[in-house]
């Protein structure tokens, strides 16, 4: 009984999904019929930029007050731009509702809206994912470790990572732990805070990882130490280990780490994974302390500054800038 029970929710849950996901399609494909009609239209003015604009405000002004407030002046004008920004309907994906479409028609640059539009397809994200992403800047901030084909094609499917730093951010941005930027904090407190948020960082960390364990403890020639968190990142076949570190980092702080990565590689790894990565996740990166303690050719130990607040563009300009400076 009860397995006839299970069978049957999972019937209705599954009817139910697939319902909704029909009903949003339905009703972006509604934008974007109306978005081609509003153009087609426009085409016919002599004035077209004065014409088109009194045309979306009486047309509004008519539908809010037949079919309410979905058909608002600034939800016509969206439509508009929908149908400007995706002119073939077939480009129109299933996976993505109308919310979604909003917030990427606001997206000038093309290959930056393919980027989004390819990842919230993948991975399946919610608006307010979506909207996260943008907003803390995760397409630029891949862009200061590799170049926008590289970006794109791995969002589009069309490459898989193979090195770290594909996956690895830097800055990481942390503002859903809530945590207060001026606070003073033990590491544990941004621990136990990553745990109680898990599923955004792991939305933060990217495609492919999954979350292995904290405060794994590992014995060194009768000496316990602990690793404050492990995860695996499938596409990478590889172990990635986070380090917390609150204060500046330095050279021990690295050592440390570098230890931590050796014994995963020799003790924990099996042949057919690739060597273990790790990630020094700080509040303050001293880079030439970084720069000067790993080899030249490293490519397992990052140390990633993070962030408890959203970046604004210029900021991040800013790291870019540093960056290229450093590697010129």
């Amino acid at each position: 009984m009860d397995n006839l029970v299970a069978e049957i929710r999972q019937i209705i849950s599954q009817s139910r999904e697939s319902a909704t996901r029909s009903i949003n399609h339905t009703l972006t494909l509604m934008y974007w019929q109306i978005g081609h009609i509003i153009v087609e239209d426009e085409q016919k003015g002599k004035e077209r930029a004065g014409y088109g604009k009194a045309l979306i405000k009486n047309l509004s002004i008519q539908l809010v007050a037949e079919y309410g407030e979905n058909f608002s002046n600034r939800n016509l004008q969206l439509s508009r731009q929908f149908y400007l920004t995706f002119p073939n309907v077939n480009s129109v994906s299933s996976q993505l509702t109308w919310t979604h479409y909003k917030a990427l028609v606001r997206i000038d640059d093309l290959n930056k809206r393919d980027f989004y539009l390819a990842e919230a397809g993948k991975n399946a994200w919610t608006v307010r994912q979506l909207e996260r992403q943008i907003n803390s800047l995760l397409y630029e901030r891949l862009l200061m470790s590799q170049d926008k084909e590289s970006v794109l094609a791995i969002a589009q499917d069309q490459k898989k990572p193979t090195q770290p730093h594909q996956v690895i951010k830097d800055p990481m941005i942390l503002e859903f732990l809530g945590l207060k930027p001026q606070a003073s904090y033990y590491e544990q407190d941004v621990e136990n805070a990553i745990i109680t948020h898990i599923q955004e960082f792991l939305l933060e960390l990217g495609n492919g990882f999954s979350f292995v364990a904290r405060q794994k403890r590992i014995v060194i020639d009768s000496d316990e130490f602990k690793i404050d968190l492990v995860f695996y990142n499938r596409l990478l076949q590889c172990f990635v280990l986070f380090d917390l570190k609150m204060d500046k980092i330095t050279h021990q702080d690295l050592g440390q780490l570098q230890m931590y990565v050796n014994y995963y590689d020799r003790e924990i790894r099996e042949l057919y994974e690739n060597p273990t990565i790790g990630v020094l996740l700080c509040a303050d990166k001293n880079d030439a302390v970084v720069r000067y303690t790993l080899p030249e050719n490293n490519t397992q130990l990052f140390a990633s500054k993070y962030q408890l607040h959203l970046p604004t563009e210029q900021q991040l300009i800013n790291e870019i800038r540093k960056e290229l400076g450093e590697n010129e």
